[in-house]
């Protein structure tokens, strides 16, 4: 004889069968306003709490070559202090790979770097630097850090990255985001291009992420991708900090995201 549940049981029973997306909130910006005066102030460790508090799942911070925001010592003390694992970015530079495992991070996202940009413009051409990248994915998997790559989304880029070895990717979200702020709605074909490279993330037993450039307005579309396993948000959620506060604006944003 079967059990019998209430529709109230299989409302239940669905929601917990349900995976949370997580988030990841970037600190970068937070750094980058200390780093106007140099006094100490805003402290990272309090951010961090912070978001904590309000219920992230992770810190990210990206960790430069020119040191403009992130400093070395940061990166040191949020593995100790922050009290959620951290997700360090940063570019295959070797300084930066030997800091990385020296601190052994969460998780490492490999980003593309260069000097004079405001914030990363595009994804990493793994394709084109599989061997390279490869060698840097090895080296931290070897001590134990669960390795992303930060791509574009294109079936090639993700297809290259199972080549490398990576556990995760981290889709570029930018272009979309864009595209959403500029023209006011939802930019359909760059959505699908999004969902066509997630799918193969999932195809190919790949851990989706995704980030940049999104917002409490862009979010929800991206988040309702099938197998996203974390989002890594930063400037919108510092920005809105001004007027409401940290941990109000990352609550905000969990709030949004429960609505997946």
């Amino acid at each position: 004889m079967g059990i019998k549940t209430s529709g109230i049981d299989t409302c239940l029973i669905s929601m917990a069968a349900r995976k949370m997306i997580k988030l990841g909130v970037n600190i970068d910006h937070v750094a980058t306003l200390r780093q106007a005066r140099k006094i100490g102030e805003p402290g990272l460790i309090e951010a961090a709490r912070a978001c904590k508090k309000a219920g992230a799942d992770s810190i990210t911070i990206h960790l430069r070559e020119d040191r403009r925001h992130i400093q070395d010592k940061d990166v040191y003390l949020l593995k100790k202090s922050a009290g959620l694992p951290i997700n360090l970015e940063m570019s295959v530079a070797e300084d930066v790979v030997r800091r990385a495992l020296d601190v052994i991070p969460a998780e490492a996202c490999i980003v593309p770097e260069k000097r004079l940009e405001l914030t990363t413009e595009g994804g990493l051409d793994v394709a084109g630097n599989t061997a390279k990248i490869a060698r840097v994915v090895e080296r931290l998997k070897k001590k134990g850090i669960k390795v992303s790559l930060f791509i574009d989304p294109d079936v090639k880029q993700v297809a290259a990255s199972a080549k490398c070895g990576a556990d995760c990717v981290e889709l570029h979200t930018g272009r979309y985001s864009d595209l959403f702020r500029k023209a006011g709605f939802l930019p359909k074909p760059e959505l699908e291009k999004i969902k066509k490279a997630a799918e193969e993330c999932v195809r190919l037993g790949l851990i989706l992420n995704a980030g940049h450039g999104l917002d409490y307005k862009n979010v929800l579309p991206v988040a309702r991708l099938a197998g996203l396993d974390t989002l890594n948000i930063g400037f919108s959620i510092i920005a809105m900090s001004i007027f409401k506060g940290l941990y109000n604006a990352v609550k905000e944003m969990k709030t949004i995201l429960k609505k997946v």
